[in-house]
């Protein structure tokens, strides 16, 4: 059936060439978006638009049909006797639902009220080839969804207003944070070593160098060595790729928001996060309150603190002990698991123990957390928050460890005496000393679900990996 509508819109392709009509032009510029046209109205006035046709409705020497830009929709009324019958014939034989047509006209409403442009001039910017989903019911598979996002987006408004919700905030973020004095910076998405986070990393090679090269896990080592370089409020909005599981809350690359406070520490961070999320509600909710999957969450601050090794039901924890303790909840062997794949249950077994307000996890282990430091009067722990929000993790922070001889044990404990697997220049860059500090991580990508009621990831990535399909040949 696609081959067929293909067929006859390749058809009105060449009838619009050989009328003389480049059916894909190089410029045209609308005077306004749609929206501006509809909020700014005012009848008999000339205007110039631009945007996807989306309905179509004949009536003998007369069409109706739907003009959709980024900003809205409007109708819009073309007439043989205005635009002359050559051009009308044209319009009825060769535009169809889909096509992108650039309109100038008058605006007027009809009898029913309804804000219309009538058209004097019409201009083909891009025949389309393909049929758009049906009218009625759109576009509802899932897969398609988020494989197609450009047809999503087309047909679905509800999509857009996602992705506008998304860049809204990272707007507030970069504000907030301006605000308070932070700066961002770029940091290199290439190591030599992988570090900064737990996780598997994806691995690459640089041809020129012949050098083997990993693809970021988290931008930490290198932010770090920024204040040691003398900056003292730094952050970055980074894209970070771990090679691990595909789910409805984990995607290989996302995006992170990682900053860094020299002088503070985790209990300063804790602050500052309870600051820039309830300024981010207010600024999208109009107030700290707001509804996730059903369930009502308040934002306003102080929030809960509960210790890691209370939820765990241990006061003596090591990585072993964890998996002992999984292998316990879960009623299997896991002998063959990694230390990250341990982390990993850890953390999914901490998510189905938290209720739906935000809560900091604090108290955690010194064992899996080598980059932070230990708390004064427990050793074995450290000055380390996870924030919960309805059962999701969606911020980790630190008290940052400065001691470079402590740093170089913890990496060295981590992966044995091999040199390639210890960032060595991150515990030489230590050497020349860096202030204590708190640093702080949140997942972007997880807090528009939160904001956005999205219940998957993949709602609020416009193109989320997904295993490839094999393509028609067009």
């Amino acid at each position: 059936m696609k081959d067929e509508f293909r067929e006859h819109k390749l058809e009105k392709l060449n009838k619009l060439r050989e009328k003389g009509v480049n059916p894909y032009p190089y410029r045209y510029l609308p005077h306004e978006a749609i929206s501006s046209c509809i909020d700014n109205w005012k009848d008999r006035r000339g205007v110039k638009i631009a945007g996807r046709v989306m309905a179509f409705r004949e009536h003998g020497k007369s069409i109706f049909f739907d003009i959709k830009d980024s900003s809205g929709r409007i109708q819009v009324y073309i007439k043989q006797d205005i635009i002359g019958e050559d051009e009308f014939l044209m319009f009825k034989e060769c535009i169809d639902i889909g096509d992108i047509l650039g309109v100038e006209g008058e605006t007027f409403k009809t009898r029913t009220e309804e804000p219309t442009v009538l058209a004097k001039t019409y201009k083909v910017l891009s025949k389309s080839l393909l049929p758009l989903p049906e009218k009625w019911h759109g576009l509802k598979d899932v897969e398609t969804r988020h494989r197609k996002r450009y047809l999503d987006l087309i047909m679905n408004e509800n999509v857009k207003e996602i992705f506008v919700l998304r860049s809204k905030i990272t707007n507030l973020i970069r504000k907030f944070l301006g605000d308070k004095g932070f700066i961002e910076v770029e940091t290199p998405m290439l190591h030599n070593v992988a570090g900064g986070a737990a996780g598997a990393p994806f691995a690459t090679h640089l041809e020129a160098y012949d050098l083997d090269l990993y693809l970021r896990i988290a931008p930490e080592l290198y932010l770090k060595r920024l204040l040691v370089g003398g900056f003292e409020k730094v952050y970055e909005i980074n894209r970070s790729f771990r090679n691990e599981g595909v789910s409805t809350r984990h995607n290989p690359e996302f995006t992170m928001l990682e900053l860094y406070w020299a002088y503070a520490d985790y209990e300063d961070i804790m602050k500052l996060t309870e600051e820039l999320f309830t300024y981010l509600a207010y600024e999208i909710k109009g107030s700290t309150e707001l509804e996730y999957q059903g369930k009502k969450i308040n934002l306003a601050s102080p929030w809960e603190r509960l210790s890691f090794t209370d939820i765990l039901g241990k006061k003596n924890l090591t990585i072993d002990v964890l998996r002992e303790i999984m292998e316990s909840k879960l009623g299997k062997k896991l002998d063959k698991l990694s230390r990250s794949q341990t982390l990993k249950l850890c953390e999914d077994y901490i998510e189905n123990q938290l209720g739906n307000e935000p809560i900091f996890v604090t108290d955690h282990l010194k064992d899996i957390s080598p980059l932070a430091k230990s708390k004064k009067e427990n050793s074995d722990l450290v000055e380390r928050f996870e924030l919960f929000i309805s059962g999701m993790e969606i911020a980790n922070a630190y008290s940052e460890l400065n001691d470079p001889i402590e740093q170089k044990k913890r990496f060295q404990a981590q992966t044995g005496e091999e040199k390639e697997h210890v960032d060595l220049d991150f515990v030489e860059a230590l050497e020349y000393g860096m202030p204590p500090a708190g640093g702080l991580g949140i997942g972007i990508d997880r807090l528009v679900m939160l904001f956005a009621d999205a219940s998957s990831i993949r709602e609020v990535l416009l193109f989320p990996l997904l295993k490839p399909e094999v393509c028609d040949e067009i």
